[in-house]
């Protein structure tokens, strides 16, 4: 089982950081009482730029929640689309030739499903295994790269893609100015990223799957989530983040790498969720990485922000295309989200 290939795709509207704090601000008006709060919270979120699924003057006009699902629903078939095929083009592959596809969003909501319309829209096949997540929110690209390992040890003449579509401005709520939501609209960008598993009879180059994780936190369903009302997704986004990646990561990774008879000195890189400063700097401490050891996911959080569930599919991309590991040396790949859980992936180049 290897990972093949990795792709990714974006809004046309990209902006910096200031533009959107900006507009943010003429956005909630008279609701926001410490526009300063705002700003010193964007500022810190360590995102210079993102792509928004529209046009900042726009947002104004996101209100009602169907409007801004119909334009989730647009903006993820073609952004799904375009992550797919740059995906198994350079693979030599067509939309027919893929066996399973899992789809992951945790901003939108579409039956059938954004995996079933692209069926229609890139000539997939019509006997395509359709595996639609949601809920997972950040840990998402991880479990979906774990479970479509699962498949194609299964089917091992068979790809297997698993691409994530997040378009997180759609979800900002007009009502809502807590300090969560201050922070989530500083830190969380929009886009899509697209990654090629393939069965250990198709040969294709790329890291080896080893092994995978699952670790669920039991009575941590408040630390982050969604609350869903008539008026959208609203975050529920505990400051006790990185508290859980401090509390819970090390010991998970240790007993994950040892059940392979390895430890964490075996580990030659980490390919780790744009969770946010706090998150980058906890795992940092936990797990004692050297300095630099997180500068792709560093560098994927200033370029396009938090990207829930691609975030880890586009650090996955950056080492692809320019940090792949020396033959034989381990990567692992870590996401953490809603649960509040986690996913660990062992990866060997």
């Amino acid at each position: 089982m290897r990972i093949a290939n990795a792709a990714s795709a974006f809004p046309n509207h990209v902006y910096d950081q200031q533009a959107i704090t900006t507009t943010l601000e003429k956005f909630w008006g008279e609701r926001l009482q410490q526009p300063r709060l705002l700003q010193r919270l964007h500022s810190r979120t360590g995102v210079e730029r993102r792509h928004l699924a529209l046009p900042l003057e726009a947002y104004a006009e996101m209100d009602s929640w169907g409007k801004a699902n119909s334009r989730w629903i647009e903006e993820a078939e073609r952004l799904g689309a375009a992550a797919i095929c740059r995906a198994i083009t350079p693979l030599g592959l067509r939309p027919r030739d893929v066996g399973a596809l899992f789809f992951t969003s945790v901003t939108g909501i579409s039956s059938p499903s954004i995996d079933a319309k692209l069926i229609n829209r890139i000539g997939l096949s019509p006997n395509l295994k359709r595996m639609p997540l949601f809920g997972l929110g950040c840990v998402a690209g991880a479990a979906g790269i774990a479970r479509a390992a699962d498949y194609v040890r299964a089917f091992p003449s068979q790809v297997a893609v698993v691409l994530a579509v997040e378009l997180c401005s759609l979800t900002w709520q007009r009502e809502d100015v807590s300090t969560a939501n201050l922070i989530a609209t500083g830190l969380f960008g929009d886009g899509a990223a697209a990654v090629v598993v393939g069965g250990a009879e198709t040969e294709f180059p790329g890291p080896e799957v080893v092994a995978t994780r699952s670790v669920f936190y039991p009575n941590t369903e408040d630390v982050m989530g969604w609350d869903i009302s008539e008026h959208g997704f609203r975050i529920v986004l505990s400051r006790d983040v990185p508290v859980m990646v401090e509390r819970h990561l090390r010991a998970d990774v240790d007993a994950f790498l040892a059940e392979q008879g390895l430890g964490r000195q075996d580990i030659a890189s980490c390919i780790i969720h744009t969770g946010g400063p706090n998150v980058l700097e906890a795992v940092a401490r936990t797990l004692e990485l050297p300095e630099g050891a997180l500068d792709a996911s560093w560098e994927c959080l200033r370029r396009v922000g938090n990207l829930s569930s691609a975030s880890v599919l586009l650090v996955l991309q950056d080492f692809l295309s320019r940090r792949r590991g020396a033959p034989g040396t381990y990567s692992l790949m870590a996401a953490m989200g809603p649960g509040f859980c986690s996913e660990l992936v062992l990866l060997r180049w």
